[in-house]
């Protein structure tokens, strides 16, 4: 693929997606350069390596050996944890959302907001728990300048 591309990103996504549309959601998932094959058991995860190796080798693919992990039950994927339980959220981004001191500026507050949004499919009632830093947001967009930021206390 050539270089100094804008969208080569994009571009190299949907040659992952048509290269492995037989196989994706199917046995398959795939983003960008990360491939994860899902099994339920060892004969069928077997069986569906030897289908992604095939496809690799058809399209003249090559994979790193050093970042290759094969027949593991549970890893990471994304950021994410996934296992036979399913998606689970990482430990560690976890811990930095709750080592972070309590926001005293806006972009503290846009950070903290991002790192929980990313979090939030494992947090019941995100939106809702972090409804006091999106109103201090909403009213610092309204301002349009830099503000001192002063929370509501949480009951």
């Amino acid at each position: 693929m050539p270089f100094n591309v804008k969208n080569v990103g994009a571009t190299y996504q949907r040659m992952i997606d048509a290269v492995f549309k037989g196989q994706r959601g199917r046995n398959l998932e795939a983003y960008v350069d990360d491939i994860l094959v899902k099994s339920r058991s060892m004969e069928e995860h077997f069986a569906d390596l030897k289908e992604t190796f095939d496809t690799l080798r058809m399209f003249n693919l090559k994979l790193n050996p050093a970042k290759c992990t094969f027949g593991t039950a549970s890893g990471k994927f994304l950021g994410y944890f996934v296992s036979v339980r399913g998606i689970e959220s990482n430990p560690n981004k976890i811990s930095t959302v709750l080592s972070i001191p309590s926001p005293r500026s806006l972009k503290e507050i846009q950070k903290l907001t991002g790192q929980v949004n990313n979090l939030g499919r494992f947090i019941s009632k995100a939106g809702d728990r972090c409804l006091p830093f999106f109103w201090c947001l909403r009213k610092a967009r309204k301002v349009n300048g830099p503000m001192n930021v002063n929370l509501p206390s949480q009951s």
